[in-house]
């Protein structure tokens, strides 16, 4: 028993020795084959291999720059699409039915030449921007009160204070009379205007309206110192918005829907003053037909309808105004197409623009001589044409049919703007209460604005000039004026201004000019708009 147990152990001891021996050729024939696989490459080719991975390198490169310039292109992209939004913001608040419509139409809604501002056309008012409504806020349209279904209604101020200081001007003039006037001079401080406007649209954003409470406290105790009004307008399509209610004629460009989008804070230049209509109630239309192109046409009672009762009319509705203007280069002029370059145009902005404006006008269809917002129809030398005395002695003018025609132009740059304008107004057909030595005169001026964004958004340096040659005598005036925009932004600006005048023909109380006035004016005023 022993014995077979020691074989059969033999046996077992041999076979796993010849095992073993087995495995251990093996891992050596295995090590000799690894060995000769491993063996070290030669110079051509690991020069083969460097150029391999150098060709992979330069495909690298090649993917990761063309990466960047489309991260650049992006990035380009992304840089144009907030200018383009920072411009809509601006231009949220213009007077027409949509974005593209706001800086092209001229719409002014008040007597303050205020534009009216109106939801985006066919705006959608999602349920849930119902609630979210209440307190926001939209430069331009101001702050929502309340929004619904049925409608919407926004809420906004204009008003500025204003210390003026006339003393620099001559103590007297001679008016058109040949009387020597003593010049009332002013060293004051004014809560000048203050406007109260609600905005919005009614059951469907298309109808559209705008209704204001309207005072100006310089002239306490005149006629139409405080003023209730608005109009209602329904909006087809950018193209054509069709409205009635009060409105400014559109005879100049400062009339035709810009304000307070001016160099100065509520005034214009003598010129400007001298030849342009004003607010009359009437039917008006305004759009964008063709791309680069816009319009703005009022049939209105008169020509200025501050001060002047129903009764007063002439019983012809038969007041035109219109405008026309082209922007040939980059298809708008800033914010409701106003003066100056707060935007910063990177690229070269143009306008060409063209007003007409026809008004048979009698004595009784114009305001008091020191009315509010009265320039209409004076003589180069002042004095209003109905005064009696005014073209003969004893004799007053009963009848007059106004034509004015204006030609605008300008140009913006990187904050640099040039515009200037040209007026020419004939007064026809005059009738009096005797003999006149004219039945029909001419006058004719232009004003030239250069303004540059000293500090962009903040501080702006600006030049107005103008000239009027006139039948009874000539006149002109030079303006000198810095703008601070406070907060950098449109709502509150801080504005100095130097007025030299040579023998004035206009003024009243809500200007600083003075009727006949030479000499020196100067004003500061803190202006607030939303």
């Amino acid at each position: 028993m022993d014995g077979g147990r020691r074989a059969r152990r033999s046996k077992v001891r041999r076979l796993i020795e010849r095992r073993g021996h087995a495995c251990v050729a093996l891992s050596c024939a295995t090590l000799l084959s690894l060995t000769a696989q491993a063996q070290v490459p030669t110079q051509e080719e690991m020069f083969e291999r460097l150029q391999r991975l150098e060709r992979r390198q330069a495909d690298q490169d090649e993917k990761i720059k063309a990466q960047e310039e489309q991260i650049k292109a992006k990035d380009a992209r992304i840089d144009d699409l907030e200018d383009e939004v920072k411009q809509l913001r601006e231009q949220a608040g213009a007077p027409a039915p949509s974005a593209t419509a706001v800086e092209a139409v001229a719409a002014e809604a008040t007597p303050v030449p205020e534009a009216e501002t109106a939801p985006e056309l066919g705006e959608v008012v999602a349920a849930e921007q119902y609630e979210k409504f209440f307190g926001t806020y939209s430069p331009g349209r101001g702050f929502g009160l309340v929004r619904n279904e049925m409608g919407e209604v926004r809420f906004g101020i204009y008003t500025y204070v204003r210390y003026l200081n006339s003393k620099g001007v001559d103590d007297t003039y001679v008016n058109g009379l040949g009387q020597e006037v003593r010049l009332d001079k002013r060293n004051d401080v004014e809560l000048n205007k203050v406007k109260i406007e609600f905005r919005g649209w009614l059951i469907d954003p298309k109808f559209q309206y705008v209704l204001y409470s309207w005072t100006n406290n310089a002239a306490m105790g005149q006629g139409a110192q405080v003023v209730l009004g608005g109009n209602i307008k329904y909006a087809f399509s950018d193209a054509f918005l069709l409205g009635a209610g009060i409105l400014s004629l559109p005879t100049t460009r400062s009339t035709s829907g810009n304000f307070p989008y001016w160099l100065a804070v509520d005034h214009r230049t003598a010129s400007d003053e001298f030849f342009r209509g004003s607010y009359a109630t009437g039917i008006f239309a305004y759009g964008k037909p063709l791309p680069k192109t816009a319009y703005y046409v009022m049939l209105a009672n008169n020509l200025s309808q501050l001060g002047v009762d129903a009764a007063q009319q002439d019983a012809e509705l038969t007041t035109f105004s219109g405008a026309l203007w082209y922007m040939p280069t980059t298809g708008e002029f800033g914010p409701r197409s106003g003066f100056g370059d707060f935007e910063h145009h990177e690229d070269l902005a143009t306008r060409l623009g063209v007003h007409f404006t026809f008004s048979p006008e009698d004595r009784q269809s114009q305001p008091g001589a020191d009315d509010i917002d009265n320039t209409q129809i004076r003589l180069s030398n002042g004095t209003i044409i109905f005064t009696p005395g005014a073209l003969a002695p004893g004799v007053a003018v009963s009848d007059v049919k106004y034509y004015m025609t204006d030609f605008d132009a300008g140009l913006k740059y990187r904050g640099f703007a040039l515009e200037g304008e040209y007026y020419l107004r004939w007064l026809n057909d005059i009738e009096a209460d005797g003999p006149v030595p004219v039945d029909q005169m001419f006058d004719h001026g232009f004003q030239l604005l250069a303004s540059s964004m000293l500090w962009p958004q903040t501080v702006q340096a600006y030049s107005m000039n103008s000239y009027i040659f006139g039948e009874f005598g000539d006149s002109w005036e030079t303006t000198a004026g810095l703008n601070w925009w406070i907060f950098q932004r449109r709502e509150l600006r801080l504005n100095v201004e130097y007025i030299y005048a040579h023998q004035s023909p206009i003024g009243y109380t809500a200007v600083p000019q003075l009727v006949g006035a030479t000499g020196s004016i100067f004003s500061t005023n803190l202006e607030m708009s939303f």
